[in-house]
């Protein structure tokens, strides 16, 4: 296993901030019902899109109760990625001067497949040397198992990839596959997170 300094970065709220009220009400628009609380159907069944589960047609059709055709299933997943496309400026520029330093960067996101089709040729993502996401996996995060592939990927010991995820779970998670993980808490200093333990 090799010895070289990894950084693994969540996507959304750490390199994003979240999505603002009019985002989520463009969205429930579109759908026909609510969605921001943390306790609807968009997030009840999200895990299983992100896992690459459930089709675009599949996924809302059970966020709204009502068959949803395919091409009304594009302006949803279109409005979907808008919405966590809300960068955070100072992580961008930690990402920058990681970059600039010859840091090896890669992105473990939880993501369903229309998202990442939409991402996959976005400009931020060549910030990142690997990009790692749930839909092509078959794996969501906390699953240890992702964490496991990723580090058979990198070729790394667990001690040599530092996390960085803004979801308590999923950093304990890889805290205890044994990566020096931290908690990215919205409004506080990722360059500060990132500082090497004593």
């Amino acid at each position: 296993m090799g010895n070289t300094q990894w950084y693994l970065f969540d996507y959304g709220m750490v390199i994003t901030d979240a999505p603002t009220p009019e985002d989520w009400l463009n969205l429930e628009d579109a759908a026909g019902v609510p969605l921001m609380d943390p306790g609807s159907p968009y997030w009840q069944h999200r895990l299983e899109f992100d896992a690459g589960r459930y089709t675009s047609v599949e996924y809302w059709s059970r966020v709204t109760g009502r068959e949803v055709p395919e091409s009304r299933t594009d302006l949803l997943d279109t409005l979907d990625a808008n919405q966590w496309s809300h960068f955070n400026l100072d992580t961008l520029d930690v990402l920058e001067e990681l970059s600039g330093q010859g840091a090896r960067l890669a992105l473990l996101s939880n993501m369903p497949a229309p998202m990442v089709s939409r991402f996959e040729q976005a400009s931020w993502t060549g910030y990142f040397q690997r990009r790692y996401f749930s839909s092509k996996l078959s794996l969501v995060k906390p699953q240890r198992e992702i964490f496991e592939h990723v580090l058979r990927d990198l070729a790394v010991e667990p001690g040599m990839v530092t996390f960085v995820d803004d979801n308590p779970a999923n950093v304990a998670a890889a805290q205890d596959v044994g990566l020096d993980a931290r908690l990215h808490q919205p409004g506080i200093d990722l360059q500060r997170e990132l500082v090497p333990r004593s």
